[in-house]
């Protein structure tokens, strides 16, 4: 498959049969992880529903979902952390959620995140499946449920929610759906600031789509032409809806903060995030070999940077299409190059799932019982990690 070529969909019912075995598998590496943090967190004597819904960011979305926006903490260093800086989608699913049942907004935003958890897996495994097949759609759904930050699937924060309307976009580029395509990507803006990452691909995919078509009407293509008024009204339709939630919510920031345009950027500055390059992140990992101890540290964070872009460049090699190239490619320099907290950067890579395409297309390449085997190895060690991870340092 090229980087411009689209295939249609199969039927709803189809696609469920076919992706049933990858969420069950999911599901199963989901639930292992929240029992080994219930046992870890009571051998702690802490809550692991707490540790779940209503610390760190958690927190934050559902004082927005209750509250609304105007939140805001002075720390005595002068650092400002207002709430304007977290996205509104997850508030306002766990606000609606809250409003038609019994649950507390804290209780809502676990529900909405397990169950976007389950349809960001399908939409892997859409996704994978559509370009290698079902075999490494599988297994690129349970390599994205062992990943070592993987309770954070788990937990009320948006990576669920994004990853979700991220997988599906992509999904329909893929398959030539443009309006849902730039729905969702739209839908992803509003969720993370990373939703500029769905809009690069769907945008990169749209214009290659009408070089692509040019190119074949100058070669005589009939059928093509024929059809290219009304995919091409549909194409540009959802290229301009792909960007609206992100920008939309940014200028609202920018009008409420009295700063304009850029208002967004000094409300992440008050939480100490920008885009360096990577500059920050770089005297931090110098500063690990100052001593012995924290020096394995730094070694380990470049072996984890390395990892991350050979997986790109493999990614590259094996010439998966052209928006999940941008996509994964945004992502990650996004997550690489912020200066925000360190200890974020393995959350913040969570949703560049394409990059787990290679070592799923090696995966599925083993027998089976091989591959179950690895897959549960490294799932007993990933929730081992995770509810050591959330009993302590945790995601900031």
């Amino acid at each position: 498959m090229t980087a411009l070529e689209t295939r249609p969909a199969p039927p709803r019912a189809t696609a469920l049969r076919r992706a049933a075995p990858a969420l069950l598998g999911y599901a199963a590496v989901r639930a292992l992880g929240l029992l080994a943090l219930a046992l870890w967190s009571a051998a702690r004597d802490k809550s692991p529903y707490t540790l779940l819904t209503a610390r760190w960011d958690a927190l934050w979305y559902t004082r927005v979902a209750e509250l609304g926006y105007g939140y805001e903490v002075r720390l005595p260093n002068g650092d400002v952390h207002s709430n304007l800086a977290f996205f509104p989608l997850l508030p306002w699913l766990e606000r609606m959620l809250a409003a038609v049942s019994p649950l507390s907004y804290a209780d809502a935003g676990f529900v909405v995140t397990l169950l976007a958890s389950l349809a960001a897996a399908w939409g892997i495994f859409a996704v994978a499946d559509h370009v290698y097949g079902s075999r490494a759609g599988v297994c690129a759904v349970l390599l994205w449920a062992v990943l070592p930050v993987g309770i954070v699937q788990s937990m009320a924060y948006s990576e669920s929610v994004f990853t979700a309307l991220a997988a599906w976009s992509l999904y329909a580029v893929l398959t030539g759906r443009w309006l849902t395509a730039g729905g969702l990507a739209l839908l992803a803006g509003l969720t993370r600031p990373v939703g500029l990452a769905v809009v690069a691909a769907v945008w990169a995919a749209g214009i290659a789509s009408f070089v692509r078509e040019r190119s074949t009407a100058r070669t005589g293509g009939a059928q093509s032409t024929a059809r290219a008024p009304r995919d091409g009204a549909r194409r540009a339709f959802g290229l301009l809806l792909a960007p609206l939630g992100a920008a939309g919510y940014v200028l609202w920031v920018g009008h409420r903060t009295g700063k304009g345009p850029l208002g967004y950027l000094d409300v992440q500055a008050g939480w100490r995030n920008g885009f360096d390059g990577g500059y920050a992140f770089a005297r931090f990992v110098a500063d690990k070999f100052t001593s012995f101890p924290s020096a394995l540290a730094g070694v380990g964070l470049i072996a984890g940077v390395a990892l991350v872009i050979r997986l790109y460049v493999v990614c590259v090699r094996q010439r998966q299409p052209l928006p999940l190239l941008v996509y994964a490619g945004v992502v990650t320099a996004l997550a690489l190059c912020a200066s925000s907290y360190f200890g974020s950067k393995p959350r913040l890579l969570m949703p560049a799932f394409p990059l787990l395409l290679p070592l799923a297309l090696g995966l599925a390449r083993l027998r089976t019982p091989r591959s179950a085997l690895v897959v549960a190895v490294v799932a007993v060690v990933s929730a081992g990690y995770g509810a050591f991870w959330l009993n302590g340092s945790g995601p900031p």
